[in-house]
C-alpha cells in the first residue's frame, strides 16, 4: 500500500512539475533521501540577450563557417545582379524608376529596393552612401558610379561580375550590359560604392 501511495504522490509531483516547466518557470529541484542537497541549477540569460563580453556570442563548430564579418553584404551581391538583369530591355525615361521606364539612379534605387536598401534618388547622393571599393576589388552587387555629363558623379550602373556591369543609359533608351574597360566607360569611372551592413 505505501509503494502504490508513492508511485502516485510520484506521478502527481511529476505532473505537477512538468505544467511549471511549460509556462515558463523552472521546476525546484527536490531533496533526495540521504543524498546531498542539490545544488541549484546556474542561472541562465534569457534568450534575446548578448553573451557576455568574454564569450563568444555562439560556439563555431569545427567545419562550420564563421560568422561573417560585419563589412560583408546585407544581401546576396548574385542574386541582387540578377534581378538588375531581368530588367534589361526596360526602357529609358529621364525621371523614371519603375521597370516602365527607368533613368539610371532610378534604376539603382529600385533594383537595391528589392533587396530592402533605400537608396537616395539623386545619382550624386547614391555616391555619398556605402563604403567606397577600389576597382581591383568589384564584386556583383557594387554601384559604379561615372563622370558623363557634367564633373563628378553623373552616371551609376550596377556591377554584375567579372568586367561588366548593367545600367540604364540614355543612348540606346534601354537597359543593358556594359564593358567597364571599354574606351567609353573606362576613362569616365569614377569609383564604386559596396553597401555594407
Amino acid at each position: 500500500m505505501w509503494r502504490a501511495g508513492w508511485v502516485i504522490a510520484s506521478l502527481v509531483l511529476s505532473l505537477y512539475s512538468a505544467a511549471c516547466a511549460s509556462t515558463g518557470a523552472v521546476p525546484r529541484p527536490f531533496p533526495t533521501p540521504g543524498g546531498a542537497p542539490p545544488t541549484p541549477p546556474a542561472p541562465s540569460a534569457p534568450p534575446d540577450s548578448p553573451a557576455p563580453p568574454d564569450q563568444p556570442a555562439s560556439p563555431v563548430l569545427p567545419g562550420s563557417p564563421a560568422p561573417p564579418p560585419p563589412w560583408q553584404l546585407a544581401f546576396d551581391g548574385y542574386a541582387l545582379a540578377g534581378t538588375a538583369l531581368a530588367l534589361r530591355g526596360a526602357p529609358y525615361r529621364n525621371g523614371g524608376s519603375d521597370p516602365s521606364g527607368f533613368d539610371c539612379s532610378g534604376f539603382t534605387q529600385f533594383v537595391f529596393a528589392q533587396y530592402g536598401v533605400v537608396l537616395p534618388r539623386e545619382v550624386r547622393e547614391q555616391y555619398l552612401v556605402g563604403k567606397s571599393v577600389q576597382a581591383g576589388d568589384l564584386v556583383a552587387g557594387d554601384m559604379l558610379f561615372f563622370t558623363t555629363t557634367e564633373p563628378g558623379p553623373s552616371h551609376v550602373g550596377i556591377a554584375i561580375g567579372g568586367d561588366q556591369f548593367v545600367h540604364a543609359p540614355s543612348t540606346t533608351g534601354v537597359v543593358r550590359v556594359e564593358h567597364l574597360s571599354s574606351s567609353y566607360w573606362s576613362p569616365r569611372f569614377l569609383g564604386a560604392r559596396r553597401m555594407s551592413n
